[in-house]
């Protein structure tokens, strides 16, 4: 699963065999339905193939109900059509129909059935190791047997991967060596990746390089029991500096082919005691470093990224690695899992991750050294984690992770506050409502989740933990989600000031007296407030003078009608990089246009007078990267002149008074990206728009017809498509390279259609409409033209 982030220079070998798929695939007009199947061992690269055609252009575009389902090793065909129905709307931007979770396999068939009837679609079944899900080769249309790279492609991926500084030339005094290790691979991609993830830290150290060939080929021939690629990953973990050992091997806490946000991941390393201090680091910059240190070696791959920070976000390691490393090698962490009922349990395993299928056994164990506890819904009906077990500090008093993310717990016992070595509580994602008052007794606690449970009020007690860390807790109301209060926060009682360690807090209710003792925290790097009032702004920006190591912030007004004053800072925090103003400004904040290392900046509902409109003071930004504006400027007019160096997104919505918006030539010069939403009185798309030369996305929002119009009226050629689907794309543009136009349009059916590679697709129910362009398509040949008359587009 880890090889769906592969990038695609890296792929070698598959090109052929993925665009034989794709042509087979979208070549297969008849209505029935067809199989094609990949087979072959672990790590033979079919994955990385599969995902190649499903996301390539073509595939989509043949393709508009598409479904990609991890099957694993355990099991249950509800679950199996249960994950089909809901990934399919999760694509589509669809409401997942209500009572799937305890529909029975009858029912959900014919659900399923129902919504795909008379639709053209497409599932991939990943991970599959038992014939008895599909039986490939007697009902499969197509069956490819995937083989392993030949010498050449393997020779090529293990350059390209080793040697990516000099461009993938080895250099001749470690030609020898590199062969040799190349072919004890076997022409396994995931081996050959792997080894060169080791060997980019030798570098070109002869001597190392022989050193590790030499204990390479005695691993190998001592022990025969043992496939290569088993070999091969093992010796890559052997490899690992002593202090990341523990730290990848406790991947194996969680599920199976799962994504693993980095965050929760770093959170609970440091829980469990593997990060150690580093002058001049916290803790969790130096985790962060171990992980980057695993990904370089290709132990563990990437699996999201921001796009403008570069932070890393989710990561995974490959299911062969999982099995070859983690389950299999893994002496120096014990790890149990959950997976039936008739789990056997070590009680000296250190870290547990219990499915809901195993809870049962769960409840009956009496007595661990567990450290870790995590709980996930795996096969079977999900269920409450404690419902079988109570004394739970009793059961496991070393615990010092406990995770119920996810979980259907809707109550924490009053004796979670007597596992006195807990660091990390995860109710996040539960119904929780009410943290027990025995929490103040968790003194070694770290980390406090409480994102979206149901907890609104933090019991006083949880004031005196000195060892807390991140405090996260904040929901959205489903029915207030474009709105200022929208967003939930939990009320904290008064005296935080031991709270001297936290780096994280977000988000919080603002009181008079939290607003000046928040001042205290000094290592805070993000921190989130709302229900501010005018009166409380001096305050709070007098303690945000005292947080040096600010990166984040996120400011947010009590209501509409309430101004926040942000006006004066004395020192303003100079490593700020995001930064969410939420409700009525009288004028931008001064300190703002000092912040150098600022990314992104959000002014929502400022509602700023046109002669306090900050575009001079925005554009001087050096690395400002996306600006949100909405509902900020009261103006008739918005002129870009200059500036703006780094900006790639820029978004206007519900700009009212907004008529004329002009962009001048070397304004927003790297914009990839152009929202314009709700600004009914703007006649036409901004002028001067051809000057952007990096355009990628156009994004118009509920925008009037006299816009669309504007438009549609140019000089040059027009594509007007039809009542299905009223936007409309013209060459106008064309000064740009623009890959994406999206109208936001009322009243209008769900649609998409194909030609020529251009895609225009109606999403997001009867108000979302997108139009993909290939801005090489301007003009058509016959075959073009007699095409798109048939759908009536032309």
């Amino acid at each position: 699963m880890a090889s769906l982030y592969t990038e695609e220079a890296e792929l070698v070998g598959i090109q052929t065999l993925r665009d034989k798929l794709i042509g087979w695939s979208i070549g297969e007009v008849e209505s029935r339905r067809s199989v094609s199947s990949l087979v072959g061992m672990g790590g033979l690269g079919k994955t990385t193939l599969a995902k190649k055609v499903f996301d390539n252009p073509k595939f989509t575009e043949c393709f508009h109900w598409r479904a990609w389902i991890t099957v694993s090793q355990s099991y249950k065909n509800e679950d199996i059509l249960r994950n089909m129905i809901a990934e399919f709307h999760r694509v589509r931007k669809e409401s997942v129909p209500e009572g799937i979770e305890t529909m029975d396999l009858k029912l959900l068939i014919d659900t399923l059935r129902e919504y795909l009837k008379e639709k053209r679609y497409a599932v991939v079944f990943d991970d599959v190791w038992s014939t008895n899900l599909w039986q490939c080769r007697a009902f499969s249309d197509q069956v490819y047997d995937v083989e392993p790279l030949s010498p050449d492609k393997a020779w090529e991926l293990f350059c390209k991967k080793t040697f990516r500084v000099s461009g993938g030339y080895c250099p001749p005094e470690l030609k020898k060596f590199a062969t040799t290790i190349v072919s004890r691979c076997g022409g396994l991609p995931l081996a050959i990746v792997a080894i060169s993830g080791l060997l980019q830290t030798k570098g070109g150290d002869v001597s190392q390089w022989r050193k590790l060939l030499d204990s390479l080929t005695s691993e190998l021939e001592s022990n025969p029991h043992l496939t290569n690629i088993t070999k091969i990953l093992s010796f890559s973990y052997y490899d690992l500096p002593y202090q990341l050992r523990p730290c990848f091997l406790y991947f194996g806490t969680y599920p199976e082919n799962r994504t693993v946000r980095c965050s929760r991941l770093i959170r609970q390393w440091i829980a469990a005691g593997f990060i150690k201090e580093q002058r001049g680091k916290t803790l969790e910059e130096v985790a962060e470093e171990y992980l980057t240190e695993l990904i370089q070696r290709s132990l563990v791959q990437v699996s999201l990224v921001d796009d403008f920070s570069g932070k890393l976000r989710e990561c995974q390691v490959h299911d062969v690695m999982r099995e070859a490393v983690i389950l299999l090698k893994a002496k120096d962490i014990s790890i149990s899992e959950f997976l039936e009922e008739d789990s056997s349990f070590n009680e000296n395993s250190r870290h547990l991750c219990v499915y809901s299928s195993a809870y049962n056994i769960f409840g009956s164990i009496e007595s661990s050294h567990a450290h870790s506890l995590c709980f996930s819904n795996g096969i079977g009906e999900p269920q409450n984690p404690l419902t079988a077990c109570s004394n739970l500090y009793k059961r496991f008093k070393l615990l010092r992770v406990l995770d119920f993310e996810d979980s259907l717990l809707d109550n924490l016992p009053e004796e979670v506050g007597y596992i006195y070595h807990l660091r990390y509580l995860s109710l996040r994602n539960t119904r929780v409502k009410i943290l027990p008052k025995s929490m103040g007794k968790l003194v070694n606690l770290e980390t406090l989740d409480l994102k979206h449970s149901l907890v609104h009020q933090i019991p006083i007690e949880i004031n005196k933990l000195p060892k807390l860390r991140s405090l996260l807790a904040y929901n959205w109301d489903k029915n207030k989600e474009f709105s200022l209060t929208g967003q939930g926060a939990v009320a904290i009682q008064d005296g935080i000031e031991r709270w001297g360690n936290m780096q994280k807090l977000y988000v919080v209710e603002a009181t008079d007296s939290l607003v000046k003792e928040v001042g205290n925290l000094k290592q805070l790097r993000k921190f989130g407030i709302q229900r501010l009032t005018r009166k409380q702004g001096r305050d709070l920006c007098a303690s945000i003078g005292n947080m040096p190591h600010l990166k984040a912030l996120e400011v947010r007004a009590i209501n509409d009608d309430e101004i926040m004053d942000l006006q004066r800072i004395a020192s303003p925090p100079q490593r700020l990089q995001t930064l969410s103003l939420i409700g009525r400004l009288i004028k931008l904040p001064d300190w703002i246009g000092g912040l150098c290392l600022l990314t992104r900046l959000d002014l929502c509902w400022s509602e700023l007078a046109a002669d306090q409109v900050p575009l001079k003071v925005l554009q001087g930004l050096p690395n400002l990267m996306q600006l949100v504006i909405h509902e900020a400027f009261i103006c008739e007019e918005l002129h870009f002149e200059r500036g703006f160096p780094k900006l790639k997104e820029l978004s206007l919505r519900h700009l009212i008074g907004l008529k004329l918006m002009t962009i001048h030539n070397g304004a927003l010069a790297l914009l990839e990206t152009l929202e314009i939403g709700s600004s009914p009185q703007l006649q036409q798309v901004p002028s001067g728009i051809r000057h952007l030369e990096n355009l990628k996305s156009l994004i118009v929002v509920d925008m009037p017809s006299h816009f669309m119009d504007g438009i549609q009226e140019a000089e040059h050629h027009v594509i007007a498509l039809d009542a299905r689907c009223a936007g409309y794309l013209n060459p106008y543009l064309s000064g740009s390279i623009i890959h994406h136009l999206i109208a936001f349009s009322v009243g209008l059916p769900k649609h998409e259609d194909t030609f020529n590679g251009i895609l225009l697709r109606l999403d997001f129910g009867p108000s979302f409409q997108v139009v993909v362009v290939d801005p090489e398509a301007y003009t058509y040949d016959d075959e073009v033209i007699k095409k798109a008359e048939a759908m009536r587009i032309l």
